[in-house]
Order: structure tokens, then sequence, then C-alpha cells
């Protein structure tokens, strides 16, 4: 009986540390993911609302990061918190409250073969990024 428990023990322990490893590696992934977007354009004043018009995204960076492009200019956005279902892949389900995509607006994500969303996840603000002038 001891031996069962030792080895449960040893199991779980090795799955939490696969885990950890798979985690730290999704990490860092998703920094060089958001430094390959966003290059060297710098941030400007984070904003409640953008204009969906010409938007290309989201791109998900992470289960708290959706980058928009819309031209030369991209939009972090860094959710209201952490959304568990967004990974590569999934599909994004917006609900706008209006003519603007808004912090606070909710979402959800759609798994690729399912056909039941998410519990809903919420906007944060939109960082708009540009490049540098005269570079």
């Amino acid at each position: 009986m001891r031996f069962a428990i030792i080895t449960a023990a040893a199991l779980a322990l090795a799955g939490c540390a696969q885990n950890a490893e798979y985690q730290a590696q999704r990490d860092a992934q998703a920094r060089r993911e958001l430094a390959d977007a966003l290059g060297d354009r710098m941030p400007g004043k984070p904003q409640d609302c953008i204009n969906p018009g010409m938007l290309d995204g989201p791109q998900i960076i992470d289960t708290r990061t959706l980058i928009y492009r819309q031209g030369g200019r991209i939009y972090r956005n860094d959710l209201a918190a952490a959304c568990p279902s967004l990974a590569p892949l999934t599909t994004v389900i917006v609900e706008m409250r209006g003519g603007q995509l808004c912090r606070n607006d909710q979402f959800r994500v759609l798994t690729p073969g399912t056909t039941i969303p998410s519990a809903y996840c919420r906007m944060g603000k939109f960082t708009p990024y540009t490049r540098p002038k005269g570079g």
C-alpha cells in the first residue's frame, strides 16, 4: 500500500513538472510572438475603443493578450483577466455593444472540433503601437 501511494505521488509530481515545463515553453513562445508582432513600434496612450473597420485579427498571443492590426498600426489588447480557453487555432467570437470594439466587450472562444463556445471573457484597453517617425 505504501509503495502505491509513493508511486502515485511520484507520478503526480512528474506530471506537474511536465506541465510546468510546457507552460514555460509556451510563455517563452508567447514573448517571442509578441516581440515579433510589435517589432520596433512604440506604444501610444491606451484607449477604450477602436474602430473595427479594416481590422485584421485577432492574433492570440497568450491567455491575456490579443493583437489586432489596422494598416501600419498594431493594437495590443491586454484582457481584463486571463481567458484560459485562448490558445492557438481557436476562434474568438466577440459581442460588440455598438459600432466600435471596446474595453469590457465580451467574447467567447470556440475550440476547433467543438460546437459549444467557452465561458465569457472580457476585452481590456487597446494600446496602439506605431513605427517611430523618421526612422
